[in-house]
C-alpha cells in the first residue's frame, strides 16, 4: 500500500491591507526599482527605491542650514519713492499676530517653519543612524511624527505665494530679493530631494520588519489589520463578547505605536461635520475681503476673486489661472466631492469604486495648495508697511478662508475609503 501524499504546506508570506479598499493581499518580493499596486482600486502599497540613506542625511543636514539662513537675513525689501520695507521669512505672520489674526499667524508658522523644521530634524535623527547601521532611542515614534507632518510642511506652496505677492508688487514699487529669498528656494529643492531619496516603507523596515505570515484562516483573516502609518499587519486580539465584537477592539501597533482599528472611528459623521462647517465658512470667505490695499488715506478691498481679476488685468495669465484653481476652483470641488463621497457611501452605492477611490486620492493630494492666498495676504502685510503712503489690512475674508483650507483638509484624512468598499459588500468588514 502506497503512502499518503503529505498536503503542502503554503509558504509564509508578507501581508497587507490596502489603506483604500481594504482588500488583504499577498506582497511579492521587491524588486530593485519601481512600486507595487493594489491589485482591486489601483493604490500604491509599496515603492521600491535605491539604498540611498546617506544621501537622504546629507541633504536633512543642508536643509536645516538652509532653514536657518532662511529665517535669519531679509526676505523681500519694498523701495518706493524713497521708503523701504524689508521683511524676514515670518515677518508676515508675526504682523497678523498683532493684528489680532492669531489663528492664521499660527497657521503660517506652523505650515512655514514648525513642520518642516520637525520634518527635518526628525529625518536627521531616524535617517541619519540607520545609514549608518545604528539605531536611535524612541525612532519609531519620531519617523511616525515625520509621517503625519509631511501634508501640513508647506513650503512650496509658500513659494507660489511669494510669486504671486511679487507679481502683485514689482509695478508699483521696486522689490529686492534677499539673501534668505535665494536660501529658501533651495532649501525647498534640498528637501524633494532628500525626500525624494529615502522610501518610508524601507525605512520601516529597517526599523523592524515585518513578519512572514501564513495563510491566515477566515476568522483570523477577519481580525487582520495593516497600520495607516508604516503598514504593519497585525491581528486584533480576539474579543470576548461575540461574533463581530472584534471591530471595536482597538490596540497600538507594535512597530510605530499608532492606534490601530479596523475603520478609522466616526469617520462619516466627523467628515460630514467638517465639510457642512467649511460649506458655511466657505461663504464669508469669498463674500468679504480678504485685504485692503490703502493707499495716500483711501483704499479698496480686495475679495479672492478680486485679486484674480487683478492678475488678468495685468496680463499674468498663467499665475491667474494657478491662483484661480488652487484658492477658488479646488477648496470648491473638494467640498462638492467630499460631500459626495460621504453621501454615497451612507447610501451604499456600488457605482464605480475604483474611480470613487480615486477622487479621495486626489482631494487629499491637492487640497493644501489652496493655502496660496493666505500665504500671498501674509508677504503682503509684511512688506507694504509705509504708513500714510501704503498699507495692507488683512481683512476677515482671509480667516474664514484659512479655516475652510485646514478643515477640508482635515475631512480628508478622517475620511475612511475603506467604508465605501465595505458598504458596497466588497469586504469582510463592517
Amino acid at each position: 500500500m502506497a503512502p499518503a501524499a503529505s498536503t503542502p504546506v503554503p509558504p509564509a508570506a508578507t501581508l497587507i491591507r490596502c489603506h483604500d479598499c481594504d482588500l488583504l493581499q499577498e506582497m511579492p518580493l521587491l524588486p530593485d526599482r519601481g512600486s507595487i499596486e493594489c491589485a482591486r482600486c489601483g493604490a500604491g502599497l509599496v515603492t521600491a527605491k535605491p539604498d540611498r540613506l546617506e544621501r537622504a542625511f546629507v541633504l536633512y543636514l543642508t536643509a536645516l542650514v538652509l532653514l536657518v539662513i532662511a529665517n535669519s537675513f531679509p526676505f523681500l525689501t519694498m523701495r518706493v519713492q524713497g521708503l523701504e520695507q524689508s521683511s524676514h521669512l515670518l515677518s508676515g505672520a508675526i504682523d497678523l499676530l498683532g493684528q489680532g489674526m492669531w489663528e492664521v499667524s499660527l497657521a503660517v508658522i506652523g505650515f512655514v517653519f514648525v513642520a518642516p523644521l520637525v520634518k527635518i530634524v526628525t529625518g536627521l535623527l531616524v535617517v541619519g543612524p540607520l545609514a549608518y547601521g545604528r539605531g536611535f532611542p524612541r525612532a519609531e515614534a519620531l519617523y511616525r511624527l515625520f509621517d503625519r507632518l509631511h501634508p501640513w510642511a508647506m513650503t512650496e506652496i509658500f513659494l507660489l505665494g511669494v510669486l504671486v505677492a511679487y507679481t502683485k508688487l514689482v509695478d508699483l514699487a521696486t522689490v529686492i530679493l534677499g539673501p534668505s529669498f535665494f536660501a529658501f528656494i533651495v532649501l525647498i529643492v534640498v528637501m524633494i530631494a532628500a525626500d525624494a531619496s529615502v522610501e518610508p516603507s524601507q525605512v520601516w523596515e529597517r526599523l523592524r520588519r515585518s513578519p512572514l505570515l501564513p495563510p491566515p484562516s477566515p476568522a483570523l483573516r477577519r481580525r487582520l489589520v495593516s497600520c495607516h502609518t508604516c503598514s504593519l499587519t497585525v491581528a486584533l486580539p480576539e474579543a470576548a463578547d461575540g461574533a463581530g465584537a472584534e471591530e471595536h477592539v482597538e490596540m497600538d501597533c507594535p512597530r510605530c505605536g499608532s492606534p490601530l482599528h479596523r475603520r478609522k472611528p466616526e469617520s462619516l459623521s466627523r467628515t460630514g461635520a467638517l465639510l457642512i462647517t467649511a460649506a458655511l465658512l466657505y461663504i464669508p470667505a469669498n463674500v468679504y475681503p480678504v485685504m485692503t490695499l490703502q493707499a495716500l488715506g483711501s483704499g479698496a478691498p480686495s475679495t479672492i476673486v478680486g485679486g484674480v481679476m487683478e492678475l488678468i488685468a495685468a496680463d499674468m495669465w498663467p499665475l491667474a489661472l494657478i491662483v484661480f484653481v488652487a484658492s477658488v476652483l479646488v477648496p470648491m470641488l473638494k467640498l462638492i466631492s467630499m460631500s459626495w463621497l460621504v453621501l454615497a457611501t451612507h447610501r451604499g452605492s456600488r457605482w464605480r469604486l475604483r474611480e470613487r477611490t480615486l477622487i479621495y486620492r486626489m482631494n487629499e493630494l491637492v487640497g493644501r495648495w489652496s493655502m496660496v492666498d493666505v500665504f500671498v495676504i501674509t508677504i503682503l502685510v509684511a512688506l507694504v508697511q509705509l504708513g500714510a503712503l501704503a498699507q495692507v489690512v488683512p481683512g476677515v475674508g482671509i480667516l474664514a478662508f484659512a479655516f475652510v483650507v485646514v478643515l477640508t483638509m482635515l475631512a480628508a484624512l478622517t475620511f475612511d475609503p475603506r467604508l465605501m468598499w465595505d458598504a458596497a459588500g466588497a469586504n469582510d468588514g463592517p
